[in-house]
C-alpha cells in the first residue's frame, strides 16, 4: 500500500455497513476517487465533519494495488462551507456543481483547472452570490474543462457558418449534437433544438473565456436566464447520461423536464 496526501473536495458520501462510510472526493492531484472511512458514523469518530458533502481537506489515504477504494486515515478541514448546508437554495446549487463533477469524471481523471474551478464555485455561493446564477456560471466552465464546451461558433453538424435569423427567432442548440445548429440541419434533427437568442449565445461565449474568478461579475435576467437554465439543463442530462438527481437532503417536488432526454435515440 502507498500513503497518498491531497487537497480534496467531498462530493457525496454514504452508509456502507454498520458504521463506515464510501465517500467520492475531487481532488487536487489525483482527480477523482473513493475511498471507505472506518468508523465515519460513529458519534466519537476522528473525522468528525471533515467527511460532509461540499467539505475542503487535506486528505490522506492508503492507496492499495488493484482496488479502486481507498482507506481513508485522516481528513483535516480547510474550509467547512457550513453555510451551504443551512440554506436550501444554496446548498441545491452546490449540490449541482459536486454531482455534475461527479456524473462527467471519471476516476482518477485528474485536473488541477477543475479543482481550482470547483472551489471558486462553493466559495462564490458561500460569498452569497445568486445561488442559480453562480450554478449556471459554473456548470458551463465545468463542462468547459471536462471537454465538453458548448460549440457556438459554427454549426456543429454541417460545420457551416450560422447566420442570425433576428432576435425574435434566435439560434438553436441542440443537447444531443453539443452545440448549435443552423436552421436547415436543426429541422432534420429528432431533437429539434431549443431557441438561443443571440445574448443568450453571447453569454455561453463570454462564460467559456473568463477566469473561475471572475465568472460572478456576469449577470443575466428576465427571459434569457430562463432560456440559458432550460438549455444548460438539458445539455447537462444529455453530457452526463441522466438527469442529475436530487441530492438525498432536499425535498424538491419531482417536475417535468423542459427537455426529455429519453425521447432522443
Amino acid at each position: 500500500m502507498s500513503l497518498l496526501k491531497t487537497p480534496a473536495i467531498t462530493l457525496r458520501s454514504r452508509r456502507w455497513g454498520e458504521a463506515d462510510r464510501i465517500v467520492t472526493f475531487y481532488t487536487l492531484r489525483f482527480g477523482k476517487l473513493r475511498g471507505v472511512a472506518r468508523g465515519a458514523r460513529r458519534l466519537k469518530s476522528r473525522f468528525g465533519s471533515a467527511l460532509e458533502p461540499f467539505v475542503h481537506c487535506d486528505l490522506n489515504l492508503f492507496e492499495k494495488a488493484n482496488d479502486h477504494l481507498h482507506r481513508v486515515t485522516q481528513a483535516d478541514i480547510q474550509e467547512s462551507f457550513a453555510g451551504l448546508r443551512e440554506d436550501l437554495e444554496r446548498m441545491a446549487s452546490a449540490a449541482r456543481l459536486a454531482n455534475l463533477v461527479n456524473a462527467i469524471t471519471a476516476e482518477g481523471d485528474q485536473s488541477s483547472r477543475k479543482f481550482e474551478t470547483l472551489l471558486a464555485g462553493l466559495r462564490a455561493l458561500q460569498a452569497g452570490h445568486d445561488p442559480g446564477l453562480t450554478a449556471l456560471l459554473f456548470q458551463v466552465k465545468l463542462l468547459e474543462l471536462s471537454g465538453y464546451q458548448p460549440r457556438t461558433d459554427h454549426c456543429v453538424t454541417c460545420g457551416g457558418e450560422l447566420h442570425k435569423t433576428g432576435e425574435a427567432k434566435g439560434f438553436r442548440f441542440s443537447p444531443m449534437a453539443g452545440g448549435l445548429v443552423c436552421d436547415s440541419c436543426a429541422w432534420r434533427r429528432p431533437d429539434g433544438g431549443l431557441v438561443l437568442s443571440p445574448g443568450s449565445v453571447a453569454f455561453l461565449q463570454k462564460a467559456g473565456q473568463l477566469t473561475p474568478e471572475a465568472l460572478t461579475r456576469l449577470t443575466v435576467a428576465g427571459p434569457m436566464r430562463r432560456e440559458l437554465d432550460t438549455t444548460i439543463e438539458a445539455y447537462v442530462t444529455v453530457v452526463a447520461g441522466k438527469r442529475l438527481p436530487p441530492v438525498d437532503f432536499l425535498a424538491a417536488e419531482p417536475r417535468e423536464p423542459a427537455y426529455e432526454a429519453k425521447r432522443w435515440p
